[in-house]
């Protein structure tokens, strides 16, 4: 029962780590009202959010292996609300994106010990558990938008919050730096409550040589790449300026902000099937099968017409998308022997979000070089499907790591 009410409390922090990266979707088109940019710096700071979760990551698996992997999960708290505080501060560019990146650092931290740490408490149900811990940090890329809406609304008067802080009065959005901060603080004290009297499992106790790990498991390490780094940094790109795509095909602002829900909604129930799918189906056929479904929706999105056509396949890449987390986890620690998984993952992690955090800033620039976001969004999809493609053949080759 302790293993489990520590569960929660890590189901708590994916749900605020994750939101301090996706929440930065919603507001790219408030940040370039503010501070008077362009879409390519407004999409820097949304990339900055990726780039601090990628660069801990793999620094992190070194630490794993010289310190407990609750004391990481206490700092990435800890981490969290000194970032979304910089960001709820910032009075310039510079500022925010410092303070993003901050917030994005924590995810990583937290995501590469945390998603190790409940694989090794639940070693007979890794896709179940990392499923419903998939949901939790889902559930808050759902609710991104709508609490954007909600912050930036007229329903609550924030000035006298905000003056006391001493903060612009007339920038309601930095309410929700606020509260994350806030959010960060209290996690990190729940979190250390309900791990005092845990049996912590001791599966990694062996993980002490991260560049031996590589070596041993580095084929495994290159496939979570190639499908994750690639396909990331396309969906970086397009849920990033979901928003600003969807006006772009004449939908209304509001419904064009709150459209980016519907994907993160659809996402909520894909962490918990998908996970348990992983766990019936063959690991690597099923995730290549998920990943070209996705290039087939992101083709399918930039076709669509009318605001129910477009909503609708919202709702099917929003599953898709979401489903293949779980999926890549559950291949990846399932595959990982005890002795290596810490190091392995932290490895693949660390690089495969550098390979993708830049992809706000591309769509950005192309954006603001006059490319329409229609072009942009295809030639992703082209670049993911000639990787899948590759996959595919190289695993009809007996080629890819079982």
């Amino acid at each position: 029962m302790s293993r489990l009410r520590l569960f929660g409390a890590l189901c708590g922090q994916a749900f605020l780590v994750n939101f301090a990266r996706v929440v930065m979707a919603p507001l790219v088109s408030v940040f370039i009202v503010t501070f008077g940019v362009g879409e390519g710096t407004a999409g820097l700071v949304a990339s900055a959010a990726w780039i601090g979760s990628a660069l801990p990551r793999i620094p992190t698996g070194y630490l794993l292996t010289r310190v407990s992997r609750l004391t990481i999960v206490l700092v990435a708290g800890l981490v969290l609300a000194v970032g979304a505080g910089v960001a709820a501060a910032a009075s310039s560019v510079a500022l925010l994106i410092l303070g993003s990146g901050l917030a994005g650092l924590a995810s990583g931290l937290y995501f590469v010990t945390g998603n190790t740490l409940i694989s090794e408490l639940f070693p007979s149900g890794v896709g179940r558990m990392l499923g419903i811990h998939g949901t939790a940090n889902q559930v808050a890329a759902a609710v991104a938008a709508p609490v954007v809406t909600f912050a930036l609304g007229a329903t609550v008067d924030w000035t006298p919050v905000l003056t006391a802080l001493g903060l612009p009065a007339d920038e309601p959005w930095r309410m929700v730096f606020i509260a994350m901060a806030l959010g960060g603080l209290t996690i990190t004290v729940v979190t250390f409550v309900l791990s005092r009297g845990v049996d912590f499992p001791d599966a990694g106790a062996a993980d002490r040589d991260l560049p031996g790990a590589v070596r041993a498991e580095y084929r495994t390490i290159l496939l979570g790449i190639a499908i994750m780094g690639t396909l990331g940094f396309a969906w970086q790109g397009v849920f990033n300026f979901y928003e600003l795509f969807m006006r772009s095909r004449g939908m209304p602002a509001g419904l064009a902000r709150n459209s980016l829900t519907l994907v993160f909604v659809a996402g909520v129930p894909a962490f918990a099937i998908s996970g348990w799918l992983a766990d019936q189906l063959p690991q690597r056929q099923y995730l290549l099968g998920v990943a070209a479904t996705f290039v087939t929706l992101v083709f399918a999105l930039t076709f669509a017409t009318g605001t129910a056509a477009l909503l609708g396949v919202s709702v099917l890449l929003g599953y898709v998308v979401h489903s293949l987390y779980p999926a890549i986890d559950t291949y990846l620690l399932d595959t990982f022997p005890n002795q290596n998984r810490g190091s392995a993952y932290a490895v693949y992690s660390g690089v495969m979000m550098l390979v993708q955090a830049p992809g706000s800033w591309f769509v950005g620039s192309m954006a603001e070089a006059g490319v329409p976001y229609v072009t942009t969004f295809r030639g992703l999809a082209v670049g993911v499907a000639v990787v899948i493609f590759a996959l595919f053949a190289l695993g009809r080759m007996g080629r890819l790591p079982e």
